[in-house]
């Protein structure tokens, strides 16, 4: 075995303060298992603008006590350079998640800090929310999100303004990224660093007041039959503390999903937007005769939604068309304020702001651009993620979002129409923007940063037999935006394509609109590019 190697699996297991995993690396150290240490030892899971994400496992390359600590360390520290004192955490119910959360805990009280936990594993959006009720200066979620089940993570919020941005409670970009980052690089020795016990619990007023807020989005609610699934996360108390008390209806639960559960045994990717995740809600909409279906991925920052289309019968709406819905209504109730949205996303919101004469923003991809707009009213992106209510959560949010959905679906109940009509008349007076995500799992990370590479040295001429008549590299954009990994492809006929990594998964994602009369038209024109596209991502 390689003796640097081996020398540096030795030093991390003398300096794990978690038994389990130091025993796994002491026994393939044992086993001479060199390929499964270098899998373990592939340098130190990469903390960026979505904090830390990777599979739980031993050494520095994944989700362990050991990353978290010094990670937690790095915190500590940046938070001293900035005279910050205060940091709230929060906790899903993946493997993993309880004792990243005490280790957390215990590292940043050791540094001085004054630390609140929240009681038990809640949504994203309630860690959101209470680093802003707490005043807190920094928020830290343990999560993976929508990751698969072998996956955490962890989020990082910072509560005033840092590092000449203006935060108001919303996830770090860079350089706040880059300055954690290289902080934690500096903890040489997670034992050497002091440990604390003298966190405190956060009250339950921080959700009972976040139950209340939530709520007022709901101001007449009625008796809508509404299915509701959690996806086996965290969702479903909170969900229904919030219908519960905006007055709706009793929501039919998916039994099977609404406990929190880190396998997730129903499902082969814990994420609504995935083929069959929604089987199960969808089936309970049938046999209760149900009006709508909401579900939110495991840490209920998203929110999908299912509707009985008098064409097809039940459907997803696709985050577009919800993104749609909710701009649509707002611009009808409350014109005031920024409307945004992300360049993947569908451009007819942009569209809806001129129609009403609304102040309108595009950013790249990832709400923690989304919330750095002043002023915002509603932003969302195609990934099933909306602000509704960024006035107490600035992120996506998918319980005021499922909330304030029901109260759209009511009000338009009783004027005899749907979510459909809704959608129709913005289609008849914008064109039918048709959209989809196309998105290709790859062996690692890194593979998708070659296949753009590769795109960008030998770029297509025409796909599907439509002419390619520009393609904006978006490293090096144009417009104003910060720089990111991603093209832009312009075909004829107005047909825009976009390629990016995944920010979070091993993905490339390819984003497709067109803009039509009519939806059949839309749909013959996608399925004409969804194959030529995939053997293109795929090369």
């Amino acid at each position: 075995m390689d003796a640097s190697l081996k020398a540096e699996v030795e030093a991390w297991i003398a300096d794990d303060p978690d038994p389990q995993t130091a025993g796994e690396l002491q026994r393939a150290l044992d086993s001479g298992d060199e390929e499964l240490l270098k899998k373990y030892f592939n340098g130190f899971l990469q903390f960026g603008t979505a904090g830390l994400r990777g599979p739980v496992g031993p050494g520095p390359s994944s989700m362990n006590r050991a990353v978290v600590g010094r990670t937690a360390a790095g915190i500590a520290a940046y938070m001293k350079s900035h005279g910050m004192k205060s940091v709230v955490i929060g906790q899903d119910a993946r493997h993993g998640s309880a004792e990243f959360t005490q280790e957390s805990a215990s590292i940043l009280s050791g540094a001085g800090m004054d630390v609140y936990v929240l009681p038990r594993p809640l949504p994203t959006p309630v860690l959101a929310f209470a680093t802003q009720y707490l005043k807190c200066d920094i928020g830290i979620m343990v999560t993976a999100s929508h990751n698969p089940r072998q996956d955490n993570g962890y989020k990082v919020y910072v509560g005033p303004s840092a590092d000449g941005i203006d935060y108001v409670c919303s996830q770090i970009i860079n350089p706040t990224d880059q300055l954690i980052s290289k902080e934690i690089t500096l903890v040489k020795s997670l034992k050497s660093q002091p440990r604390g016990k003298e966190w405190k619990i956060a009250s339950e007023n921080v959700i009972t007041e976040y139950v209340r807020r939530t709520a007022l989005l709901a101001p007449s609610p009625g008796d809508l039959k509404i299915v509701y699934t959690a996806m086996h996360g965290v969702g479903t108390e909170t969900v229904q503390r919030v219908f519960n008390h905006a007055g709706f209806a009793t929501l039919i639960l998916v039994d099977e999903q609404c406990a929190p559960d880190p396998d997730f045994p129903t499902v082969a990717f814990p994420n609504p937007e995935e083929p069959g995740a929604i089987d199960l809600a969808l089936k309970k909409a049938r046999d209760s005769g149900a009006e709508l279906v909401i579900a939110n991925d495991p840490d209920a920052d998203r929110c999908a939604v299912a509707i009985k289309d008098p064409k097809v019968g039940w459907r997803m709406l696709r985050g577009d068309e919800l993104g749609i819905i909710f701009g649509e209504w707002i611009a009808r109730i409350k014109p005031t304020g920024i409307f945004g949205t992300s360049i993947v996303s569908s451009s007819a919101l942009g569209k809806i702001c001129a129609h009403y004469g609304i102040e309108y923003k595009e950013v790249l991809t990832g709400f923690k651009w989304l919330a750095k707009i002043e002023k915002l009213a509603f932003g969302y992106e195609e990934a099933i993620g909306y602000a509704v209510d960024s006035e107490n959560v600035n992120d996506k949010d998918g319980i005021s979002a499922a909330i304030f959905l029901a109260q759209i679906a009511m009000d338009l109940k009783r004027d005899g129409l749907t979510l459909i009509d809704l959608l129709d008349e913005v289609w008849a007076r914008h064109g039918f923007h048709g959209t989809e995500q196309i998105s290709i799992r790859v062996s690692d990370i890194s593979a998708t940063t070659a296949l753009l590479a590769g795109l960008r040295q030998n770029p297509p001429r025409e796909i599907a037999g439509l002419a390619v008549h520009s393609i904006d590299d978006l490293a090096a954009p144009t417009t104003g935006l910060p720089p990111t990994d991603g093209l832009r492809i312009w075909l004829a006929g107005g047909i825009r394509i976009i390629v990016r990594p995944s920010g979070t998964e091993a993905k490339i994602k390819c984003y497709i609109e067109v803009i039509t009369k009519d939806a059949g038209e839309s749909e013959a024109l996608i399925n004409t590019l969804r194959e030529p596209l995939k053997k293109l991502l795929a090369s």
